[in-house]
């Protein structure tokens, strides 16, 4: 199976969550993060530096879980610019 290339929003997107839960992890390491989140630390450090910037969602939610982040935070923190979402008729 082929994947589709990523298109420029969704990279930023991936960029926008790997700081988002760089700055949630703060102190802590990240194995101990991807361990409270059942994921490696290796996927971890994937999605902190945009390597898997789509990761799945059940990874995000566990992640967002372990962090004390919630899922609409994370949209909203992730999403798009306003200005940068095309108007449809």
């Amino acid at each position: 199976m082929v994947r589709t290339p990523l298109t420029p929003e969704e990279r930023l997107r991936g960029e926008r969550l790997g700081s988002l839960l760089r700055e949630a992890r703060a102190g802590r390491s990240m194995a101990a993060v991807a361990a409270s989140a059942g994921i490696s630390a290796e996927t971890l450090r994937k999605i902190e530096t945009g390597r898997a910037p789509t990761p799945a969602f059940f990874t995000v939610a566990a992640l967002a879980g372990a962090l004390g982040l919630s899922m609409d935070e994370l949209l909203t923190r992730c999403a798009p610019e306003p200005d940068a979402v095309p108007l449809t008729a």
